[in-house]
C-alpha cells in the first residue's frame, strides 16, 4: 500500500511535534498495531497506528484512500501510549 501526506500538513507537524511525516512508511514496515479512532467523527474513517521508528514508539493517525495511506501526524507516544502499548 503507497503512503501520501500534504507537503503543509507535514511543515506543521515538523513544527508541532519535531517529526517529518515520511518517517511514518517505517512505522508501517514494521510491526505496528492498528486501532480505531472513533473518538469523533472526521467526516471519513481514522486509524491510529502504534509502532517502533528506530527503537521508539511512535503513533501514526492515518485514513486510507484508494488503498493509499494518508497520514495525517505522526509524533513520538506518550508515556500513557508507551504503557498502553507494552501491556497489549
Amino acid at each position: 500500500m503507497d503512503v501520501e501526506f500534504d507537503s503543509a500538513k507535514n511543515k506543521a507537524n515538523v513544527a508541532k511535534h519535531g517529526v517529518p511525516l515520511e518517517l511514518a512508511v517505517f512505522l508501517f514496515e514494521g510491526p505496528h498495531k492498528v486501532i480505531a479512532d472513533d473518538r469523533r467523527d472526521y467526516g471519513e474513517p481514522r486509524f491510529r497506528a502504534y509502532g517502533l521508528i528506530n527503537g521508539r514508539l511512535f503513533v501514526c493517525v492515518f485514513t486510507v484512500r484508494s488503498e493509499t495511506i494518508r497520514i495525517i501526524s505522526l509524533r513520538k507516544a506518550n508515556r500513557r501510549e508507551q504503557h498502553a502499548y507494552h501491556q497489549s
